[in-house]
């Protein structure tokens, strides 16, 4: 039978370049905020929608998407439903080169195959043995990854944080930037200026990022999609469709097949 590390102290101690490991969760549980010092992450779950948060934002992993998390970066996943996790655990050494930030990312067929093998690898494995060259291929891979718009990037400005914290708490709200910025009594320019330097993008953008984020999240936990439009803010379930699909190339209902 192939070994498995029982821990995650036990996977840090491993001397090998790339490793895997399997988890299951269920549902509303949270890893809580951690960090892998000495490895990067590739998080994938094969079943279930994971929520990664970290002080540079937030993201949202659909089944069969995954994230990037690079070495020593503090996050935390809370997982939608019954969560089954496989994880890929990499030297910094091993794969030069790869991402600095974290990301969430497509897996492609191929990637999905090679985890699933590299699940069945004794540890230790030799270099140049079957099982070497198979984890060497998926250090190529990662190479590879296609990066996904699914990251809801946190401002610093407090003025920022509120106007995001309630558009998160009240997606259906219309205010407009001008709107808040009488609330704030400064000019609307201020305030996306300050969008732009905090978040990298401006604050319709920032709020349609929000919505679509909550939308997938609300999908996942199976409810409907005409529901889901008309409590984040939209006229109608096309126009949310449209837009939904403009972002991530797919219908709401196909989203999840």
């Amino acid at each position: 039978m192939p070994y498995y590390f029982q821990t995650l102290e036990e996977m840090e101690r491993s001397p090998v370049p790339i490793a895997c490991h399997a988890t299951d969760y269920a549902p509303g549980s949270s890893t809580g905020t951690h960090r892998h010092p000495f490895h990067h992450q590739l998080i994938y779950a094969v079943h279930g929608v994971m929520l990664v948060a970290s002080d540079g934002g937030q993201w949202i992993v659909p089944p069969t998407r995954g994230i990037w998390m690079p070495a020593g970066t503090e996050h935390q996943v809370r997982h939608i439903g019954e969560v089954r996790m496989r994880s890929l655990f990499v030297r910094p050494h091993a794969a030069p080169g790869l991402a600095e930030q974290a990301q969430v990312v497509g897996i492609s067929p191929l990637l999905r195959e090679l985890i699933r093998a590299a699940m069945q690898i004794d540890i230790p494995y030799a270099s140049d043995s079957r099982d070497g060259r198979l984890m060497r291929l998926l250090l190529d891979e990662l190479r590879a990854l296609p990066v996904l718009p699914m990251h809801l990037p946190s401002p610093a400005d407090p003025r920022l944080q509120r106007i995001c914290g309630h558009i998160q708490r009240k997606p259906e709200d219309q205010a407009t930037l001008a709107d808040w910025a009488r609330y704030f009594e400064v000019d609307p320019k201020t305030l996306q200026r300050l969008f732009l330097r905090d978040t990298g993008m401006g604050f319709a953008r920032w709020r349609q990022q929000a919505r679509l984020l909550l939308a997938l999240e609300r999908l996942a936990q199976g409810q409907k999609v005409i529901d889901v439009a008309l409590a984040l803010g939209y006229d109608s379930p096309g126009a949310f469709a449209t837009m939904f699909k403009r972002q991530f190339g797919q219908t709401p209902s196909g989203f999840f097949r």
